[in-house]
C-alpha cells in the first residue's frame, strides 16, 4: 500500500481534467480549508456514498507510561473527528486482500 501526497494527488487529477495543477491544487486547498471550518464549528460533513465527518467527544480515560507503568497518567476529555466510511467506500475497501500481520518489536 502506498501513502498518496497531495502533491501526487494533484498532479493525478490536473492530468486526468487536462487543467493546470496550481488551479487543481487552490481547489483542493480551498476544499480542505472549508471542511476544517466546518468540522471547526462543530458541523456535520456528509459525502453520499464516500462517507461521514462528525466531531466526538473522547471520553477522560487513564494511560500508563510504559516506562513506570506504577504510575497513572490522566488523559483529559477532548473534542476528536470521527470518520465513518460510506456504502460505496465499505463496498471497495473490503475488497482489498488482507495483508499478512505486521512483526511488532
Amino acid at each position: 500500500m502506498a501513502t498518496i501526497t497531495k502533491k501526487e494527488l494533484v498532479q493525478k487529477i490536473s492530468q486526468a481534467r487536462g487543467l493546470h495543477p496550481n488551479e487543481v491544487r487552490n481547489i483542493i486547498q480551498s476544499f480542505l480549508d472549508e471542511m476544517t471550518d466546518c468540522l471547526a464549528r462543530g458541523d456535520r460533513l456528509e459525502f453520499r456514498d464516500f462517507g461521514v465527518f462528525e466531531i466526538v467527544e473522547r471520553k477522560q480515560k487513564i494511560g500508563r507510561n510504559p516506562k513506570n507503568a506504577s504510575v497513572p497518567i490522566v488523559i483529559p476529555a477532548r473534542p476528536a473527528v470521527k470518520f465513518t466510511p460510506g456504502k460505496k467506500m465499505k463496498k471497495d475497501i473490503e475488497k482489498l486482500p488482507v495483508n499478512a500481520p505486521t512483526k511488532v518489536m
